[in-house]
């Protein structure tokens, strides 16, 4: 129940932000959510008292509201504005609701609007500063989900009873969602920002994009191949690769919650160890100047989605197809392979069939461990070919430190 009414929140909201952008003067972003949660109210209401006339009522009281704005609208040409009026009608379907139905679902809209009343003059602001292609990364966002996800079907396909449409989509969707947040914090962050966030953010949209991009800054050939360049360089590389492992951390987490701390654990090591490097990279380049963000592609884009989808549907059938003709063994070059690639695609895959039952959990942490390292090594390497002179001495240091520690946890963790 409470799920649903979160749909109708979220679906709400979706209308209202696209509805706020284009000006319009009867209903934008918190109306609409304050329309649909009235909606779910009164179907619930009438389901509790088994009378269905509650949704006409309400559906007649909604179009009253409406009219009348609109005659205000064409008469004083001034915004009528609909948020009261909604927030009583809602208010009087939660009393009535708390009566006759679960006191949770209807504390659960009350809090909802509460929020959305208060929260006035940050999401008008928050609307207002978007631009198109923040719009488009949203709308491309409930694309990937909202309208994809739900009528893909929901069961094994093909050889070896693997590929799982509706579950390949999730994975997308999990991927996307997260990149998105990183996208976000770019937009609230800004153009310019201080190393450290800088490499953050940059971990969190793609480690590997932000490693060449500030490593290219460095060459030989660019106007910015100084010393401080350099240094903020390396530094922000190696925050990014840091930042990039809980990240997928908390995407194994939601994949396979059950066998999470087993498959995870290395990794979290390996964030220890690497954020001791981090901060090396930093205490020796403290003083050098801020950093400044790259610009950040959309990562609702539903090209790259595609794309992902088909790696990680490529890479379940390569481990299952490897598994069974030549067992576990045959799975570490599969993994060092997708590692170069895409880390996420390798992991969730690997992740999802243990959760099946498919690979044994400690199978699944070693493939994702080596993947990890041959990201690392592939990022390394990407570096030192794209970057200056110097700055491949400090990558080489601190990502060959990377590595051993990695390595080290490789040989020496109890599997």
């Amino acid at each position: 129940m409470l799920l649903k009414l979160a749909i109708a929140l979220a679906l709400g909201l979706l209308v209202g932000l696209q509805r706020e952008r284009v000006d319009s003067r009867i209903a934008g972003v918190r109306t609409f959510p304050l329309m649909t949660l009235f909606g779910a109210l009164t179907a619930l209401l009438a389901q509790a008292l088994d009378a269905w006339a509650v949704v006409a009522a309400g559906l007649l009281a909604l179009t009253a509201m409406l009219i009348i704005a609109n005659l205000a609208k064409l008469k004083l040409e001034a915004d009528p504005g609909l948020t009261t009026e909604m927030a009583a009608l809602l208010m009087y379907a939660v009393g009535a609701y708390v009566v006759v139905g679960h006191a949770e679902a209807a504390i659960f809209v009350g809090g909802a609007v509460l929020l959305l009343l208060h929260l006035k003059g940050p999401m008008h602001r928050f609307v207002a500063a978007m631009g198109e292609r923040d719009l488009s990364a949203i709308m491309q966002f409930a694309l990937i989900t909202l309208v994809i996800l739900p009528v893909l079907p929901n069961r094994t396909y093909g050889p070896y009873d693997v590929l799982n449409p509706f579950k390949v989509w999730l994975m997308v969707v999990l991927i996307v969602a997260v990149s998105l947040g990183g996208y976000v914090a770019y937009k609230v962050i800004g153009a310019r920002a201080g190393t450290l966030l800088a490499g953050v953010v940059g971990g969190l949209v793609s480690s590997t994009a932000t490693t060449l991009s500030f490593a290219r800054r460095t060459h030989a050939g660019s106007e910015q191949a100084d010393a401080p360049a350099i240094a903020l360089a390396a530094q922000v590389i190696v925050v990014a690769s840091t930042v990039a492992l809980p990240r997928l951390i908390v995407a194994i987490a939601i994949v396979a919650p059950a066998q999470a701390l087993a498959m995870a654990g290395p990794l979290g090591a390996l964030f220890a160890w690497m954020l001791a490097l981090s901060a090396l990279a930093w205490l020796r380049g403290r003083h050098e100047a801020d950093g400044e963000l790259p610009e950040v592609d959309n990562p609702a884009e539903l090209k790259p989605a595609l794309i992902f989808g088909a790696l990680f549907a490529l890479i379940t059938l390569a481990v299952a197809f490897v598994k069974q003709r030549f067992g576990d063994a045959g799975l570490y070059p599969v993994a060092v392979i997708s590692g170069l690639t895409d880390m996420d695609a390798i992991a969730l895959s690997t992740a999802n069939l243990a959760a099946g039952g498919r690979l044994a959990v400690a199978t699944a942490g070693e493939l994702i461990l080596v993947a990890e390292l041959s990201n690392l090594a592939f990022k390394a390497g990407s570096a030192m070919v794209v970057g200056a002179a110097a700055l491949r001495t400090r990558i080489a240091f601190y990502f060959g430190l990377a590595i051993a520690g990695g390595a080290a946890i490789l040989l020496f963790w109890p599997w």
